[in-house]
């Protein structure tokens, strides 16, 4: 992924009450209708035409939502009934489609929900498509090799995003705090040079610009990274109330498009496939692309259920989002605490679980 627009993006975001994200390359449309491959696969029965017109869905750069591109290519949605129209963003235009309603849907992460909901556009995730899995990493020069020789040390950061979390639970890992080490903040695309450069000690950031850096300055290393604290970071398909609410059944066939999109990953039979479309989404060879997947714990239907459950930690996607609702409070990214709850509906996730998985 060709991720990060960093340094625009934080004065973006902030304008729109900001936090953590992933961007992407430029923005075209790919639909159902008009994606190179797409269409009913050979033997099956035409599927008619919804009525009511394409679900308007922003997605961008990130394993767990290039990974509808299978769906598009294979002619799932057709298949399943359902009319979509997918856009493809970089990631904080996404949300700003979202929040000028020119889309019903946005593929975010669950911190990002929470800060275009604040700015006016509040969202509903219906689903759980994955969470980071160590794409996400504290990067530290050679000769730091753990945590806690942090201490005293610079680190780069892009203060009041995503990363930010991350490191304030690294150093917790380690015995330390926010203020026993020097924050330099960084853009995230700007790491891997600053990193280099030698002004800091250590950078956080996540694929690609993490892997950037590593490979940019040789004996660098990753000391903590995001499958160290699973859950820290979900990533959602997000949808507005509105269209929710007189769409329900389409949006309750798009879960189940999903669940087949994951099962589809998860089946290492069908990993070649899947790199394949999802590399050429995004402009990398399946070789650069395949490393990315392993950073990304992709959910099916099962899998995100449990992680729809109400709880306190990470686990659940409901205590997550408490956390980084307190982290966004306190850090100025907005002035009060959110109802967190009403940003997460689980039921369509469990209407699609007890209709049966797709073919």
């Amino acid at each position: 992924m060709t991720w990060l627009i960093r340094l625009i993006g934080l004065v973006t975001l902030l304008l729109l009450g900001a936090s953590c994200g992933k961007a992407a390359g430029p923005a075209e449309v790919s639909s159902d209708d008009g994606a190179p491959g797409a269409g009913t696969p050979a033997g099956a029965p035409p599927a008619q035409r919804p009525a009511g017109g394409a679900l308007r869905i922003a997605y961008s750069d990130w394993p767990g939502w290039v990974a509808w591109e299978i769906a598009l290519q294979k002619g799932w949605f057709k298949e399943a009934g359902v009319d979509v129209d997918f856009t493809w963003f970089e990631y904080v235009p996404s949300m700003e489609a979202y929040t000028a309603g020119k889309v019903d849907a946005v593929c975010v992460t669950n911190g990002d929900a929470l800060v275009t909901g604040n700015g006016g556009a509040p969202s509903v995730g219906i689903l759980v498509n994955d969470y980071s899995n160590g794409n996400d990493m504290v990067v530290a020069r050679p000769g730091i090799t753990r945590v806690a020789e942090l201490k005293g040390k610079k680190v780069g950061v892009e203060v009041g995003f995503v990363g930010h979390l991350l490191l304030l639970n690294a150093l917790r890992s380690a015995g330390l705090g926010e203020e026993d080490v020097q924050i330099v903040n960084v853009p995230t695309d700007q790491t891997p040079q600053t990193l280099r450069s030698g002004a800091v000690d250590a950078i956080v950031a996540w694929q690609p610009n993490s892997g950037q850096a590593l490979r940019e300055l040789p004996g660098s290393t990753a000391i903590f990274t995001s499958a160290d604290v699973p859950g820290i970071i979900y990533d959602l398909l997000a949808v507005s109330p509105k269209s929710l609410a007189e769409r329900r059944a389409d949006w309750v066939k798009v879960v189940k498009v999903w669940d087949r999109v994951a099962r589809f990953i998860k089946d290492e039979g069908n990993l070649d496939e899947a790199v394949r479309l999802m590399s050429a989404r995004v402009g990398l060879s399946p070789e650069q692309y395949r490393p990315l997947l392993s950073g990304t714990f992709f959910l099916d239907l099962a899998g995100g259920m449990k992680r729809l459950e109400k709880g306190d930690g990470l686990a659940s996607l409901h205590g997550s989002s408490r956390i980084v609702d307190e982290f966004n409070v306190k850090n100025n990214v907005y002035k009060a605490p959110l109802k967190v709850d009403d940003y997460i509906d689980s039921s369509l996730t469990a209407e699609a679980l007890a209709a049966g998985q797709a073919p």
